[in-house]
This record gives C-alpha cells, sequence and structure tokens, in this order.
C-alpha cells in the first residue's frame, strides 16, 4: 500500500487564512475558493452544522471570501454537504505537476489519501461568530480520508464523464472547460481495506474529534512545516522512502519519533510502505484514534 499525504483546503494563497479547529476539538477543511466565473457550488450551498460555510468563511477571512463566492469542493468525501444523486461515491481530483507526481509513484487501487491541511484553533467572538484564537498556533494536521477503489481518467471531455457518471456530475473536475488531459478522479472503495481486512470505516471521510494522531506539525514547533512522524518512517541505514523528502538532511531523529522539514507548497507525498507491516499497525491506530 502507498500512503499519500495530500495537502487540501485553504492556504495563504488560497482562502488566506487557516481552517478552523474548534474549542471541543472539531475541524472543518475549508474548500478553496473557485477562479472560474461561473462557479457551480457555492460556500453558502455547503452544509455545515446545521447551516452552511457561507457565514464561516466570512467571519475567518474578514469578509474577503463570503457565501457568494465559488468554492472547489475537492475531496468531495463528506455525503452531508450537498444534496446527492443515487450511487454518489467520495471522489477527489487532481491535475498536472501533482497527478504526473502520483502516476510516477504508481499510485493506484487500494492505496490511500490522508488529507492534511492549514488550522487554527478558533473561539466564539462574542456575537454568535467565530474567530481565530489569538497567538494560537497555525499547524498542519489531517482531517480526512480517501482509499482508491478506482482511477478514472476524465481529461479535456468533462462531458462524457458526466454522462457516464451521472452521480458524479457535480464535482469540480467533471465541470468546466479548461482541464488539461491528465484530468483525473480518483473514486473510493465502499470499505477502508487495509491487508485484505475491513478495519470498520468507510473508503473515505472525515476524521472525527482531536485524536492524537491527526496533528503533523510537531508540538513546540516554530513553523508548521516541520512534522513530527513515526520512526519507522525513516528507515535505518535506508533513504528516507516519502516522495519530495529524500534529502536526508531535512530528517532527524527524536527518540520514537522523526522530526521533517516539509519541502514548501507539495500537494502529494506518497510513501510506499511495502515491506513495513508497522504502517499497517499505525493506521489501524490512526483510525481508532489512539497514539
Amino acid at each position: 500500500m502507498r500512503i499519500v499525504f495530500s495537502r487540501k483546503g485553504f492556504d495563504s494563497s488560497s482562502g488566506g487564512a487557516p481552517s478552523p479547529v474548534f474549542p471541543d476539538g472539531r475541524t472543518v477543511s475549508l474548500p478553496i475558493p473557485t477562479r472560474s466565473a461561473r462557479p457551480g457550488t457555492q460556500y453558502r450551498d455547503v452544509r455545515w452544522n446545521g447551516g452552511t460555510l457561507g457565514p464561516l468563511v466570512q467571519q475567518l477571512t474578514r469578509n474577503r471570501v463570503t457565501g457568494r463566492d465559488g468554492c472547489h469542493l475537492d475531496p468531495d468525501i463528506n455525503a452531508a454537504t450537498l444534496p446527492r444523486l443515487a450511487g454518489w461515491r467520495p471522489a477527489f481530483g487532481q491535475v498536472g505537476a501533482a497527478q504526473s507526481h502520483l502516476r510516477g509513484q504508481g499510485v493506484g487501487p487500494g492505496d490511500l489519501f490522508l488529507f492534511f491541511g492549514w488550522f487554527r484553533r478558533v473561539e466564539n467572538d462574542g456575537t454568535g461568530g467565530w474567530r481565530d484564537v489569538r497567538d494560537a498556533p497555525s499547524v498542519h494536521r489531517l482531517f480526512g480520508w480517501l482509499q482508491i477503489g478506482d482511477v478514472v481518467v476524465v481529461g479535456q471531455d468533462t462531458a462524457a464523464a458526466r454522462r457516464d457518471r451521472p452521480w458524479l456530475a457535480a464535482h469540480p473536475h467533471l465541470n468546466g472547460a479548461s482541464w488539461p488531459a491528465n484530468n483525473t478522479v480518483y473514486i473510493a472503495t465502499r470499505r477502508l481495506t487495509i491487508d485484505g481486512t475491513s478495519i470498520g470505516p468507510e473508503g473515505a471521510g472525515l476524521f472525527r474529534g482531536s485524536g492524537c494522531g491527526l496533528p503533523l506539525t510537531a508540538p513546540d514547533a516554530t513553523r508548521r512545516s516541520r512534522w513530527r512522524l513515526p520512526g519507522w518512517m525513516l528507515p535505518d541505514g535506508g533513504p528516507p522512502r516519502l516522495s519530495y523528502h529524500g534529502d536526508p538532511r531535512r530528517w532527524r531523529r527524536d527518540g520514537r519519533w522523526v522530526l521533517l522539514d516539509t519541502v514548501a507548497r507539495g500537494q502529494e507525498f506518497v510513501l510506499d510502505t511495502a515491506g513495513l507491516p508497522v504502517a499497517t499497525n499505525w493506521l489501524r491506530s490512526l483510525f481508532r484514534g489512539e497514539c
């Protein structure tokens, strides 16, 4: 199995603010704004917490993004966010250099995306809205997953893909007229299966609560790009297995952990776990909310 650490949601250039971590530990990854002149899904369309994401993005961006702005809802892994057609499956799209990297790394059915993004704690602003907690650290943390069941090369002919898979027609990578030839959509499995055994959750979804395995940024790190990862991710006497991170100077042992200075602005970091049964145990612990 390959594990893909996949960066998604608001960042400094797309959205301009971190996604929120609420006082009870819940999170929501804010999808990036779309630059399309004819946006499809808008923030006010995306259901969240009994309402929509519209007011939340407006509060956290101080009106730079509003509920009427279009959003690129991808990965689309939560059935409750929009009305769905019969047969809908969670899906994630990728294009360009990032998709070329995934293909070059051999990512395909059975492999697992772990989605992460930029987050910060928020608090009630006293008027029923939300604001960032002053001086709270910015961190990278995991928020969702998708195990690949099928890979669909949509290409530029999105109309054909919508016709063939009407339940997927609302996905952003099946809309618009400017997608490159390697426009690709990854569709989730029905169940999450590791080493031939179902471990319980659906093939895609959102992590709940504040499980101790979800933060990636090291405790007390001065920058969110410094991660603390399980020590097995850096083999003793061997090169690092994580794509884009082959420089051993980026890695440092820290007891049973390793510290990693991640590359700037990377989207898809692929970890080949072949020959590493400890990876299976780590994934089981992650989905159980254990350390």
